[in-house]
């Protein structure tokens, strides 16, 4: 689902734009129903193949689309200055949604279950909250015919070296988020099977969707610290406490202690949200501050202006990817050597040198971006 979800937001990107925001809302929901039925179906069936199942979890990817389009859709009804705090709510929602999944799923398919599962209703429970979305989008949403496609600033922003900076250090913040939470249910249960679930009554309870829940309500703090001391400071922070929270997750692993690791790990989702606020405020800091150092006139700020707006989409489509990227390292470490220690210390690498990039190129002023520190 990571991967289909990241590469569904590149077209997501551009169908408000087309179809109006409404309109659009309204297609995308009912998407959401065809994977919501298949899951139904397929975990009913105990022969259904394993490719089978590959495709209906390939098919829930359409939820990362939708929150592409959700994100464009928001800027065209903000100015500037309260886009950050309205793309930041927009985005804590959306994300807080995996918690909530990793919070409701558990207790929807055990609570009354008996010895069986309700499996079936990890899918079945979605389709009345799919259909209220709809209804809500037809009834209160609106078109606005002033959002326009901009393909053309599009391609310029993919001709910008710092649209692919910004988008590595977007990996880093909100790939990890997205990885991480997504595993994260599989990795209690993997070093800490007693806690996989906590039975409460009849009903069984994941204690995974913490690190979601946490994560998300950090990332508008981290625009609203970007917004006060610079977002690159934010970020460099952000990143420095990712790595600090990684590495004692490597000391925290031996200790078999449940607390500790999730303790270190909500500290580790923690920095994510913030890095993830503060690194998407940095975009249109960035291409303010390039316009100002190619030229003061009118057209290269406007044109900067248009490499901003797509370089939001852009940006956070390509830092989706580290949702699908997270569990492949994770994956990998646990098959050569039958532990995770070494892909935490992998991140750890990677977090010091985005930390790095971030200080080198965003915290220091430079000709390129006007003298200003972003």
């Amino acid at each position: 689902p990571s991967l289909v979800g990241a590469t569904m937001r590149f077209p997501y990107t551009f169908m408000v734009a087309r179809f109006g925001g409404r309109n659009w809302t309204i297609v995308s929901a009912s998407l959401l129903l065809i994977p919501a039925v298949l899951l139904g179906i397929v975990v009913s069936n105990p022969g259904t193949p394993f490719g089978v199942m590959l495709l209906v979890a390939a098919l829930a990817g359409f939820g990362g689309g939708n929150f592409a389009s959700s994100m464009a859709n928001i800027t065209y009804f903000f100015p500037q200055r309260e886009k950050g705090l309205a793309l930041g709510l927009n985005a804590a929602g959306g994300n807080v949604g995996t918690a909530v999944a990793q919070f409701a799923v558990p207790i929807a398919v055990t609570i009354g279950a008996g010895a069986t599962l309700n499996i079936a209703l990890a899918g079945w429970m979605w389709i009345p909250l799919i259909l209220l979305a709809m209804w809500g989008a037809w009834r209160y949403m609106d078109n606005l015919s002033n959002a326009k496609a901009d393909v053309a600033g599009s391609a310029a922003a993919l001709r910008e070296p710092h649209l692919w900076l910004l988008a590595l250090l977007y990996i880093g913040t909100f790939g990890s988020f997205i990885g991480f939470a997504s595993v994260f249910p599989k990795l209690i249960a993997d070093q800490f099977p007693a806690f996989s679930t906590l039975q409460v009554g009849q009903a069984a309870i994941s204690l995974a969707f913490l690190g979601a829940l946490v994560g998300s309500i950090a990332r508008p703090f981290g625009g609203r610290l970007a917004d006060r001391f610079g977002g690159a400071r934010v970020t460099v922070a952000a990143f420095g406490t990712m790595a600090l929270g990684a590495l004692a997750l490597v000391w925290a692993l031996p200790l078999q202690s449940f607390w500790i690791f999730l303790g270190c790990f909500l500290v580790l989702f923690a920095a994510t949200g913030v890095g993830n606020g503060s690194t998407y405020r940095m975009i249109p800091n960035v291409f303010a501050a390039r316009g100002l150092a190619l030229a003061a006139d009118a057209t290269t700020s406007a044109s900067m202006q248009r490499k901003a707006a797509a370089a939001l989409g852009l940006i956070s489509a390509i830092g989706a990817y580290g949702g699908f990227v997270i569990p492949q390292i994770l994956n990998a470490s646990q098959l050569a050597t039958g532990a995770y220690v070494a892909a935490f210390y992998g991140f750890v690498g990677a977090y010091v040198v985005l930390l790095a990039l971030t200080a080198v190129v965003y915290v220091i002023p430079r000709a390129g971006l006007a003298g200003q520190r972003i």
